[in-house]
């Protein structure tokens, strides 16, 4: 899979339903740096909420978030959650962009969105770090390892994040969550995603602890500082809530079992020769550090099947808004095209889960 295509910015499509003049009166109106000519890009990653870059002539850079056009899933795409919790997290040691505004007024790009602080740094789509020393890659999975070890050890009640989702039953709640997103979006029978349904529920790892979760922890939702092996954001944080801190890492950890050539994964590769820590090393430096006991087998395989349950609903997802022909991005169809590939290796854990 070429990395390159999701790297970058580029012009927004023409069917876009945002007027640039509209929008540039409202900014300059809130906000006070938003002066002179502006220009608008849309950044090419991401399936889900459209990201876009806003540049003025003043010089200042920002950045927009807002929800899909077209109908949407209920609960889904939800940008206000996302300010809340990115200006929540502001000095809590979890990098994040500074935020500035929350637009529910529909009528200015045609759906809710939010602004914060476009943050410099590296971006990395390529889990194997191909441009960097095995001594530079074992620095930036040691930094994402410390990060998310942070946000899973933040005080979320200090931060006055207690209400923003109820912790106990994660995994049975997000089973049926995303179960019913899953039926409203589907478009072709799996029977993988069949087979998990009936199974996931009976089957849920016992919860020993409570967090703040990102839900989509990945090495390209992070941007690292131009030259060290620093985290400065932590970006995409569409399905953050409270749970399970195992699951969320879970999730975090399927790039080693996701394959280069269909998911930019890890699978398969020679981790040592490239200085990258294998799963079990980065699995137990994580535990440490947050203190918690080790998972069993069982378990872990559980986590790993409910974490590609979830991929794969997504997945099906994206490929329902290009159907109805709302996806966000060029490249929905190839991706929601492998929501069966994906629940079919939900399901081969599942079935190591059994054996174990």
């Amino acid at each position: 899979m070429d990395a390159n295509r999701f790297a970058g910015t580029e012009p927004l499509p023409p069917q876009s339903q945002i007027d640039p003049e509209r929008l540039r009166r409202y900014l300059r109106e809130h906000l006070p740096q938003c002066s002179g000519d502006m220009t608008i890009e849309r950044f090419r990653g991401g399936q889900s909420n459209p990201t876009l870059l806003l540049t003025f002539s003043g010089g200042t850079r920002l950045v927009l978030r807002k929800k899909p056009d077209g109908k949407l899933l209920a609960s889904a795409h939800a940008v206000d959650r996302e300010h809340r919790v990115v200006s929540a997290l502001a000095e809590s040691g979890v990098p994040v962009a500074r935020v500035h505004l929350l637009c529910e007024d529909e009528s200015i790009v045609g759906a809710m969105f939010y602004v914060m602080d476009y943050v410099e740094g590296r971006s990395f789509w390529e889990p194997a770090l191909p441009e960097l020393s095995p001594e530079e890659r074992k620095a930036i999975y040691l930094e994402m390892n410390r990060v998310v070890a942070r946000l899973h050890t933040v005080d979320y009640t200090a931060r006055g994040l207690e209400t923003f989702g109820r912790p106990m039953n994660y995994i049975a709640r997000q089973v049926a969550r995303w179960t019913t997103q899953y039926r409203a979006s589907e478009t072709i029978s799996i029977s993988a995603m069949d087979r998990l349904i009936e199974w996931l529920p009976d089957n849920i790892p016992p919860e020993s602890r409570h967090a703040l979760l990102h839900g989509d922890f990945r090495i390209d939702n992070l941007i690292f500082d131009a030259r060290a092996a620093r985290i400065v954001a932590v970006l995409d944080w569409e399905l953050s809530t409270l749970g399970d801190p195992i699951a969320d890492f879970a999730y975090h950890m399927l790039t080693w079992h996701f394959s280069p050539k269909l998911f930019r994964g890890l699978s398969g590769l020679d981790l040592m020769s490239l200085g990258i820590p294998d799963e079990r090393t980065y699995r137990d430096l994580y535990l440490s550090t947050t203190g918690q006991a080790n998972v069993s087998d069982r378990q872990w395989y559980a986590y790993l099947a409910f974490s590609l349950f979830r991929v794969a609903a997504i997945r099906q997802g994206i490929m329902k808004r290009v159907v109805d022909g709302t996806a966000s991005n060029a490249h929905a169809r190839e991706a929601g095209a492998l929501a069966g590939t994906v629940a079919e290796l939900g399901w081969r854990y599942a079935e190591r889960a059994m054996r174990a």
